[in-house]
């Protein structure tokens, strides 16, 4: 029952139970905090939106639990092949070798409705977990204390749920951000395109791989998705339509133009507006946005769904510290710090592929085709997709060091009950000081040992060899393939502070360094642990 007294009766509120909205609320509520999640519609939407995720997304499932199904209903994502005018290759993405920095298949495709049933069946498990379905949000305010929203159900009755802060996940026509008046900044992309997902009868009729068909004529992207799901994505061309592109005999008259489909039964199909959009604030006091509430990416990257999945992750665990009293309110604007400018480099790299695949006119295609073939051949070409996802190079991080604002690998580990798994599966989603050997954890002081405790940081040795174990408030564990070892030998550090979203604070190289790291975080959070001795920040 919602409730409407003075004190707020949940931590955080959350509009849309998307796969965004749904992912934030499961961190929340696997945390202990209090969350009621309001949702417009009661069913999960049945036209076709994301089919790929990353690794760093797959990182944050796995967080909240969900490691073993995506386990199961993912397929790997084999690469992608531009074909220029004349049919022939002239781009080309290729999987990431392993070892797997992250732990996870870098680059992977999966159906969006059963990931997000999954993620409602997750947060269901949680008694401190409200979801008001079908119920549109109507009004909010907010005072120095809480935001009430006020919500209507279809029924026509009213429900007012307070809390301590509201969260907008509520997509590309978000009820909250128009409550904020918030602005969208245009960055010049707009076009509409249809996206068709079908079933195929026999699998192994096309390539496990992706196509960017580059043709001026009609341009077009086949995605094969896990088990008997083939998507295509087509390029509306000037004048036609985009109310009348969507009826059944169009969509299979340009699916034609790209494929046999004898053996496709049509699952889905819908035209979509593909934009390039920012918005111009992240927060309100007490309101935040995230996911395609505040900011829109043309698909070409396959990043639309993995930046809301960020806004997610970086948000959450900051909620957290400041709610239980470890950071002060200000942290909370980190988070736009963080996340608009990374937001802003993966929409300008998708913009760009975009153009490669979707430009019109064929003496410009000519030109693009011979340039990116003459990349190619002299292997100028990047042929990575995550090389074009950007560190962090703001916010709550160690700014000058080499390994802040990056992600911190995540190896296979020897676990001390004997078992072998993923490094996240051991942690708690808390700060860690992780360090290569046994000594430099000795490197603590008494004032920084005493301080992270307080903050309930964690502190893990990885070895290369030896035994697991857990002792003394240290987590020792054995790695399988020696990529923690090579990536902090490669950085020449040893010691890493890594942030809860898994992102790195900073490195250290000797005693002094790792003492100041834990002053400067400290001093980030706006921690005011009167009891505690300071931590010196400087040498």
């Amino acid at each position: 029952m919602a409730l409407s007294a003075a004190n707020p009766a949940y931590d955080a509120a959350i509009v849309g139970l998307g796969p965004v909205g749904a992912i934030f609320a499961n961190l929340l509520a696997q945390a202990g905090l209090s969350v009621a999640v309001v949702e417009r519609v009661a069913d999960i939407y049945d036209k076709p939106r994301a089919i790929t995720l990353d690794h760093e997304a797959l990182r944050v499932l796995q967080a909240i639990g969900l490691g073993d199904f995506m386990e199961q209903a993912i397929a790997p994502h084999n690469g992608s092949h531009y074909l220029g005018v004349d049919g022939e290759i002239i781009k080309i993405f290729d999987p990431m070798p392993p070892p797997f920095p992250l732990g996870w298949i870098p680059n992977v495709t999966f159906v969006q409705p059963d990931l997000e049933q999954a993620l409602r069946d997750k947060l269901a498990d949680y008694p401190h977990a409200a979801v008001y379905l079908a119920a549109a949000g109507v009004a909010l305010r907010q005072d120095g204390d809480a935001v009430t929203l006020t919500a209507q159900r279809e029924s026509g009755e009213e429900l007012l749920i307070r809390a301590h802060y509201l969260v907008g996940c509520d997509g590309a026509n978000s009820f909250v951000r128009k409550q904020l008046g918030v602005g969208l900044d245009d960055l010049a992309f707009d076009e509409w395109w249809m996206v068709v997902d079908t079933l195929t009868s026999d699998p192994a009729r096309r390539p496990a791989k992706s196509f960017q068909y580059c043709w001026p004529s009609r341009p077009g992207t086949f995605v094969p998705g896990p088990r008997n799901l083939r998507r295509w994505e087509i390029k509306l061309l000037p004048g036609e339509d985009p109310g009348a592109a969507g009826a059944p005999d169009n969509v299979v008259k340009l699916l034609k133009g790209f494929t046999d489909i004898s053996d496709l039964t049509i699952w889905r199909s819908a035209v979509y507006r593909f934009h390039a959009l920012l918005g111009q604030r992240w927060r309100d006091r007490r309101v935040l946005l995230m996911g395609d509430a505040v900011h829109q990416t043309p698909p070409f990257l396959g990043q639309g769904l993995c930046a809301g999945i960020r806004d997610a992750v970086n948000l959450a665990w900051k909620l957290r510290l400041v709610l239980r009293g470890d950071a002060d309110e200000v942290l909370l604007d980190s988070y736009e710090i963080e996340r608009k400018p990374h937001v802003r480099a993966v929409v300008a790299s998708a913009k760009e592929f975009g153009k490669i695949i979707g430009e019109l006119d064929p003496g410009a295609a000519a030109e693009r085709d011979a340039r990116l073939r003459a990349e190619l051949k002299a292997g100028t070409a990047e042929t990575i997709r995550q090389k074009f996802i950007p560190d962090l190079v703001s916010g709550l991080i160690a700014r000058d060091g080499d390994l802040a604002g990056r992600l911190f690998v995540q190896p296979h580990v020897r676990a001390p009950d004997g078992r072998t798994c993923r490094l996240d599966d051991l942690l708690k989603p808390e700060f860690a000081i992780v360090t290569a050997a046994a000594e430099p954890m000795a490197w603590l002081s008494d004032a920084s040992r005493a301080a992270w405790q307080h903050l309930a940081g964690e502190r893990v040795v990885i070895t290369a060899s030896g035994e697991s174990g857990d002792a003394g408030g240290i987590l020792s564990v054995v790695e399988r393939d020696g990529l923690f070892a090579d990536w902090m030998r490669h950085h020449g550090a040893a010691a890493v502070i890594v942030r809860p979203d898994r992102y790195v604070f900073g490195a250290a190289g000797n005693a002094d360094e790792l003492n100041m790291l834990v002053g400067h975080l400290l001093e980030g959070l706006g921690a005011r642990h009167q009891s505690l001795p300071a931590v010196p920040v400087t040498s």
